[in-house]
């Protein structure tokens, strides 16, 4: 979930793919397996704001006293990544490990021939295999190479005001059907029926999208990787956001932080984000605080009345589907290999606790426990604390049920893409992306959603025709 245009978003990763492939060829021959070991690496985090810095080094610190090997930590700014590997790769001086890498980066890399995936499956071996989610190992691999090592995950979630559907006598928005009722009965008296992103140059829009889509079984590619958005089930889930963002959102733009401002505000009844929101919903966060007018007497008035749907269904789709993001570790091609696999090791293991610690509600471990201790890790993030200018902890905040299907989310996430083999897709599509255009077209009434479809798998097929 950043901010940055879909220009520059596109042309970073077109120079990063070419320029990136271009170099890495011309020195294939050089790996980690090669370069002298000094016990020296340099890793990047995309985790990269000040509180999670502060804790990532407390944490690098003692892995440093405890092994001796130096650490040189940078923090990066998600969009900025391909940029930054472009330049590092040009000259010469790749990061050896790269902490919170989406799944489209991690492609994006692995095109690009950036990775060390030997390394990358021995660490998944050395651990333990079987102490990962399942899910999570299959969504970070390419035909049994494990191209990074997955670390932890957040869920997109669609939150609604439990007062005013009680209140309208409205079921819970798990389907299409009462997801859609719900936005038309309650948007009157200057509230929204929903809270849903339309901002063509933010990559949240085709999150948002890629979460209703997948509900409805719509898929980038078919199972022969064929661009498939101009399915019927996809041109239903067009029709669907168009109705339910284009009808019944807010006017204008939506982007990622105003459709939380008006959720919060209460000028809406529902809302699709990730569950980075959880901490901020509960008022942990000073900088981001529920703002309804009952919400000023009383603070916990907007988390008491919301409800939290984690997978909705679509009419065309036999079964909820949950759209969410893994985020990995990943080993570069020239990273010094012993140093690089131990701090790995060390932030998947005794500094792993502190790692999803830093922001549990959009960390949730894909490594459940140890060998020696199955389930540890999940026991454990039930109990961290979250917040900022305020903490708490998960299992206070919140109840068991819903931290349940927290960590059964990650076991039941569906993506776009990745078990077709079209993984460059996918990350290239998080540069150029063609669905955020094509629903900022629709929703702002330029398009139909058939025309929304239409436009948006033109642009997927041209898009996957140039990566050949």
């Amino acid at each position: 979930m950043v901010m940055k245009t879909r220009r520059s978003r596109a042309t970073l990763f077109g120079l990063a793919a070419t320029l990136g492939a271009g170099l890495l060829a011309g020195c294939s021959g050089s790996s980690g397996a090669e370069r002298k070991p000094d016990d020296k690496i340099t890793v990047w985090s995309q985790e990269n704001l000040a509180p999670r810095m502060a804790a990532t080094k407390k944490v690098v610190e003692r892995f440093e006293k405890e092994t001796g090997v130096q650490v040189d930590l940078v923090g990066v700014d998600e969009a900025q990544l391909p940029q930054l590997i472009m330049s590092a790769a040009a000259a010469g001086d790749l990061p050896d490990v790269i902490g919170a890498v989406p799944m489209g980066q991690v492609w994006q890399m692995y095109g690009s021939g950036l990775l060390n995936t030997e390394v990358a499956g021995k660490i998944v071996d050395d651990l333990g295999t079987g102490t990962f989610n399942a899910n999570a190992l299959s969504l970070t691999e390419d035909a049994g190479t494990t191209l990074a090592v997955p670390s932890d995950a957040w869920l997109q979630l669609l939150v609604y005001r439990k007062d005013l559907f009680a209140k309208a006598g409205l079921d819970a928005p798990d389907s299409y059907a009462s997801a859609l009722k719900a936005a038309k009965t309650l948007d009157k008296g200057g509230v929204d029926g929903i809270s849903l992103a339309t901002d063509p140059s933010d990559v949240f829009t085709q999150q948002s999208f890629e979460d209703l889509a997948l509900a409805n079984g719509c898929q980038l590619v078919d199972d022969d990787g064929e661009p498939a958005l101009d399915s019927a089930a996809c041109r239903t889930a067009f029709a669907t956001y168009s109705e339910l963002g284009g009808d019944h959102g807010a006017p204008g733009t939506q982007t990622v932080d105003s459709t939380r401002s008006t959720y919060f505000s209460g000028k809406s009844s529902m809302m699709v984000w990730s569950s980075f929101l959880l901490d901020e919903l509960a008022g942990l966060r000073s900088d981001a605080l529920p703002s309804c007018a009952e919400c000023q007497d009383d603070p916990g008035f907007l988390a008491r009345n919301t409800g939290i749907v984690t997978s909705l269904q679509g009419p065309d789709s036999e079964e909820p589907a949950q759209f969410g993001e893994i985020t990995s570790w990943a080993v570069t091609k020239t990273a010094e290999t012993g140093a690089s696999a131990k701090f790995i090791e060390y932030m998947m293991g005794k500094g792993y606790e502190d790692w999803f610690g830093m922001a549990p509600e959009g960390k949730i471990p894909v490594r459940t426990g140890t060998t020696t201790d199955p389930g540890s890790f999940q026991k454990a993030w039930r109990a961290s604390v979250m917040g900022v200018d305020r903490r708490e902890s998960m299992q206070k905040a919140y109840p068991s049920e819903l931290l349940d299907r927290l960590v059964a989310g990650v076991g039941d996430m569906k993506r776009w893409g990745l078990t077709q083999g079209q993984g460059t897709l996918v990350g290239a599509t998080n540069g150029e992306l063609p669905v955020a255009k094509a629903i900022g077209a629709m929703t702002s009434g330029q398009s139909s959603p058939d025309e929304a479809a239409k436009e948006a798998n033109d642009e997927v097929a041209a898009l996957q025709k140039s990566l050949q």
